[in-house]
């Protein structure tokens, strides 16, 4: 909790050119406050902040994975095997109806179908993969092409 307001608290600041401090308060582990105020400093485009930024579809009907799991999961495997750093874009779609158009400025992602994901880089399909090894395939192609 609190990571709208505090985003529109000082978002606009940033945006400006006033202030060169963050903090951010959230209802929350200390940690998550930290990751918030870059997350939200790399939403920002703010110079020197950049770092993976991962876009996902809020789901609907047609989801057929758990993508709330899935980008969590993808969130502890990028920070895990060093790659949350990386200055690329990373879409995590629910149906492979929308989401490889809605994701097209992604540099690579996934969207979900039954029980498995199509593989697509900058909008265009690139392979499926089975739903069990979504983030193994995602993570591998990840440091294959970009690390």
């Amino acid at each position: 909790m609190g990571i709208i307001k505090s985003a529109a608290a000082f978002g606009a600041l940033i945006c400006e050119g006033i202030g060169d401090t963050v903090r951010v308060s959230l209802t929350d582990d200390p940690e998550r406050e930290v990751e918030a105020a870059r997350d939200i400093l790399r939403a920002l485009d703010c110079p020197g902040h950049s770092g993976l930024d991962v876009v996902s579809c809020p789901t609907c009907g047609r989801t057929k994975i758990d993508l709330c799991a899935l980008a969590a999961e993808f969130d502890k495997r990028a920070k895990a095997e060093g790659f949350s750093s990386l200055p690329i874009k990373v879409a995590l779609m629910g149906c492979i109806v929308n989401g490889p158009g809605e994701a097209r400025e992604a540099d690579i992602g996934i969207a979900g179908g039954a029980g498995e994901a199509v593989l697509f880089e900058h909008g265009e399909i690139v392979g499926k993969i089975p739903e069990d090894g979504i983030i193994d395939a995602l993570a591998e192609r990840i440091k294959e092409k970009y690390m």
